[in-house]
């Protein structure tokens, strides 16, 4: 019979759930990854106007020390927003992470499961096998043991009714012989 069908459903929707899982830790992870490349560009960017901080230094120039000025204030402000942000979204990667290997686990269990009603149904369907085959070799066992007796028996019954025949017949015959 194997495993029941509401296990097999069980399964695929443990499948269904961990795929989902899987899915929404990969746009998490994503998502991280974007904000670690931000944050990267925003390092890049406080170094250019840091930059240009110093090259108007050297040469005097008020626009690019106040262009400097400002991109290295602007990486700060937006450093300000993304280290949250991102410290926010490694929670939910943990968090998603913790779940997707809750649902690998409760997928494993009902694999588990089947595999064990599996297991069980093969054992079973040996034992009904071996014991057929039981049924079969002792039954054959008997039937070479009534074999063997029967005839035996009858042919011993025959013998002796043979002769007694005989005995009787040659009381009845010997007259015959006397006579000749």
């Amino acid at each position: 019979m194997g495993p029941s069908r509401t296990l097999r459903r069980l399964l695929r929707i443990r499948d269904l759930e961990e795929e989902q899982s899987r899915l929404a830790l990969e746009s998490s992870v994503g998502e991280l990854n974007r904000l670690r490349d931000a944050l990267k560009a925003n390092v890049e960017r406080e170094r250019r106007g840091r930059r240009l901080i110093e090259a108007s230094a050297r040469t005097g120039e008020l626009p690019d020390r106040l262009a400097g000025l400002e991109e290295a204030h602007m990486a700060d402000r937006l450093f300000a927003v993304l280290e949250p942000r991102i410290a926010a979204k490694e929670e939910d990667v943990m968090a998603r992470r913790q779940e997707f290997l809750l649902k690998r686990v409760e997928r494993r269990q009902a694999e588990t499961l089947i595999e064990d009603a599996e297991a069980q149904e093969a054992i079973e369907s040996e034992r009904r096998g071996q014991q057929a085959l039981d049924n079969w070799y002792g039954s054959r066992q008997f039937r070479k043991e009534t074999d063997a007796e029967l005839p035996a028996a009858t042919f011993e019954g025959f013998g002796m009714q043979a002769d007694e025949d005989f005995e009787v017949l040659d009381e009845q015959d010997s007259w015959l012989v006397d006579e000749t």
